[in-house]
């Protein structure tokens, strides 16, 4: 795991975690708004990083690793932390250990539940297809296999491709969707998700506002898996924001 930071460290901070596929770079739109006003740690997940070759472990491990950061750079707190689905499945899982203070929790379409069983190596092999032909780029496999995509997103998918390959999105996949979140601590967590995920996204919210009923939900129309961050960093930003201004 990596740790890229940016801004004055006297500023509140601010953690970003990624998606399963893309490194930190997905976050630079979003970095270049807010960086004048927080200091931001940018994390590069295991198997996803780039220029350097990796293998993903498991959520647990990647959690392990940002609690430690925090731990020993930031005095054991933070001011928003920020995960986008894997991501925000690693900050789940972080809120679950208790072991840091966060005191806002962004989860952006964080995968909350595992899948039926006989499910999850059909369906990682199937993102693993997904994440090859973002890097191969070939017509046929992407009109296959891209209906769910966008060009930001594969554009982001081909970056960390030959660092990991396919053994780090199956891996990842696996680890992701073979947990259930047990139970979270923290004073103010948010769950967002886009109208053109909701099949997905409503379970976990479901499971979430069984574990803490305060939780906040958001629900963007017409934005798919991660679209928010890609298409509109201004209005994340202006959201990071005034939750360290209320």
């Amino acid at each position: 795991m990596t740790f890229n930071t940016y801004g004055n460290k006297e500023s509140p901070s601010l953690v970003l975690i990624p998606g399963l596929g893309v490194s930190y770079e997905i976050f630079l739109p979003l970095i270049e708004l807010l960086k004048d006003n927080f200091f931001i740690v940018a994390v590069g997940i295991d198997g996803f990083l780039l220029g350097q070759e990796s293998q993903f472990t498991s959520v647990d491990d990647q959690a392990a690793q940002a609690i430690d950061y925090v731990q020993k750079n930031l005095n054991g707190h933070l001011d928003v932390a920020y995960g986008l689905s894997l991501g925000g499945k690693i900050l789940s899982r972080i809120l679950e250990r208790d072991e840091i203070v966060i005191d806002h929790a962004i989860m952006d379409a964080a995968p909350l539940l595992p899948l039926p069983k006989w499910s999850v190596d059909p369906l990682r092999y199937y993102q693993s297809f997904n994440v090859w032909t973002c890097y191969h780029w070939t017509g046929f496999w992407k009109w296959v296999f891209h209906s769910h995509y966008y060009d930001v997103l594969l554009d982001e998918c081909k970056k960390v491709w030959p660092y990991g390959k396919g053994k780090a999105v199956r891996n990842g996949y696996k680890d992701v969707y073979t947990h259930k979140l047990e139970s979270i601590h923290g004073a103010d967590i948010h769950f967002w998700y886009g109208t053109k995920e909701a099949f997905v996204a409503k379970p976990q919210v479901e499971h979430l506002l069984k574990l803490c009923p305060e939780a906040h939900v958001e629900v963007f129309p017409r934005m798919n898996h991660g679209q928010l961050l890609v298409d509109h960093p201004e209005e994340i930003a202006r959201r990071i924001s005034l939750l360290t201004t209320l």
